[in-house]
């Protein structure tokens, strides 16, 4: 099942989000469910949250997925939001 993870950073967090990029994208590799993803930027091009898509079995698989990385952990995202995912 494709799940889309949509989070967006808390205001003013875009140096915990450099500080914890490497272990986001190490986590990203490490679990290989990533489908594609990447970034979200505002609108003078800085990082302001994420959107991935990832295989996993179900849901709930995806939500633990999400509350596992390094970025969640680190409480960089004020909205986080997991969304079933069909590719037309």
């Amino acid at each position: 099942m494709h799940v889309a993870i949509y989070n967006i950073d808390k205001p003013g967090h875009l140096p915990l989000r450099k500080e914890t990029r490497q272990a986001h994208l190490d986590y990203l590799a490490e679990t290989g469910v990533v489908v594609f993803g990447g970034p979200l930027s505002d609108a003078v091009g800085e990082m302001c949250g994420s959107m991935i898509v990832i295989d996993v079995e179900d849901l709930a698989a995806a939500k633990e997925w999400a509350a596992n990385d390094p970025y969640a952990k680190a409480g960089l995202f004020s909205v986080m939001h997991a969304y079933v995912w069909t590719r037309v």
